[in-house]
């Protein structure tokens, strides 16, 4: 059998293009596996908050008792990652296996790495009998290989630009896109405090918007309200940043839609809330200087970074570690940063998107900036230079915040 880093090399070469839309070839295949996922499904959709929304519905519903399948994308160290059964990632002879009966049913059907994943997590998922599937939506909705499965429940998270190239430049465009994971007659969960219109109209689900679940913060607490009603004196998730609950929100919204199928108690939402764990998401490491990971690589959640930032308290220095995506706007995350930043380390991201550190240089006009080979090298760089009471914080893409726990890991400085 072949090894997984062998699967992932053989999967990398099969299709011509690392992105190509569209769900005919992997439907085709899915139905010669002959599979199917029997479970209820959660599917979740949006440009930013799809992992954190994913992670705590996976937490919550482990705790009420389910056996999960949560599969995400993409990874920060290791493809396991992406795929995980009652919380914990499948080893590497669960995907070998998968990934052989993927092949076996592919025929000439090119496939890409993503739509190879999808199907393999599909396997893995009814071959380990899961009770309940957390899907998160690689790429826009509706022609997104996760698609295929018909969701019980939808979620929007946001809206926001991004991807222009496959899903269109308008927040209109890509609403669309995104709410093709929506179902005629089953729930969809709008998380987005002013979804486009495009989002709203869509036909068919039983759509839950603003006016019909919330949330406030009440001191060191807060309470939500949804279609089962009201859960009042909740602790705040153990995700950090002022987004977190308008995602928690949306998982409860979510859990409330499918209640008779999957039901919840009181206790294992508060559990599940304060047991979530998902590196990389505005995640604070111990000790001095302080270290902020966040995979923010757009406009829409580089400004949620700024203002996490700025409520964490004065720092003499702020150090940016940032490494992006060519095919990412560039100019309006720095941007959207520039103000929280001292200090600029910047470095190269590797393979054909990966930008250059002088294309994010040149963005920075005046600013302090420095250029590494790698984000790990510009991170250690900021170690040795900052003080106690400074902060590093690193961003811009999965790469970047994976290359710099890796450094951390191996330089005795383990995190999870």
């Amino acid at each position: 059998m072949k090894t997984l880093d062998a699967w992932l090399r053989f999967i990398e070469q099969q299709h011509p293009k690392t992105i190509a839309l569209g769900l005919e070839r992997v439907a085709a295949v899915f139905s010669r596996m002959n599979i199917q996922i029997a479970a209820p499904a959660i599917t979740v959709a949006g440009t930013n908050g799809k992992g954190s929304t994913c992670a705590m519905l996976e937490s919550i519903l482990r705790e009420a008792g389910y056996r999960t399948g949560l599969y995400t994308s993409p990874h920060l160290l290791r493809y396991n990652e992406r795929v995980r059964v009652a919380g914990a990632e499948a080893d590497e002879r669960a995907l070998g296996e998968a990934f052989e009966a993927v092949e076996r049913a592919r025929g000439a059907v090119p496939l890409t790495y993503f739509e190879y994943g999808t199907l393999a997590a599909f396997y893995v998922f009814v071959k380990q009998k899961i009770e309940v599937a957390v899907l998160e939506v690689g790429l826009g909705g509706r022609l997104d290989a996760v698609n295929i499965v018909d969701a019980d429940c939808a979620v929007l998270t946001s809206v926001g630009i991004d991807h222009v190239d496959y899903l269109g430049p308008t927040r209109e465009d890509i609403g669309r896109e995104k709410a093709g994971i929506f179902r005629a007659g089953r729930p969809a969960v709008i998380a987005d405090p002013d979804p486009p219109r495009s989002v709203v109209e869509a036909t068919g689900a039983k759509l839950f918007l603003g006016k019909d679940f919330g949330y406030e913060t009440q001191g060191a607490q807060w309470s939500y309200w949804g279609p089962a009603g009201r859960r009042a004196g909740l602790a705040h998730p153990a995700l950090r940043g002022k987004t977190q609950l308008r995602n928690a929100a949306a998982a409860l919204c979510a859990l409330d839609s499918v209640r008779e199928r999957l039901p919840v108690a009181m206790q294992d939402v508060r559990r599940g809330l304060a047991s979530v764990e998902l590196p990389g998401r505005f995640q604070v490491l111990a000790g001095r200087p302080q270290v902020i990971l966040d995979v923010a690589h757009n406009a829409e959640a580089a400004a949620a970074l700024a203002r996490n930032l700025a409520d964490s308290g004065f720092a003499p220095e702020t150090f940016a570690v940032c490494g992006m995506l060519r095919d990412k706007d560039i100019a309006a995350v720095v941007r959207a940063l520039a103000p929280r930043v001292t200090r600029w380390h910047v470095a190269p991201l590797p393979g054909p998107r990966g930008a250059g550190a002088d294309e994010i240089a040149s963005h920075l006009g005046g600013a302090a900036v420095e250029k590494f080979a790698s984000p790990a090298a510009a991170f250690a760089a900021a170690r040795e230079r900052a003080g106690e009471s400074d902060k590093i914080v690193v961003f811009g893409s999965f790469l970047t915040v994976g290359d710099v726990i890796a450094w951390l890991n191996n330089n005795k400085t383990s995190i999870r």
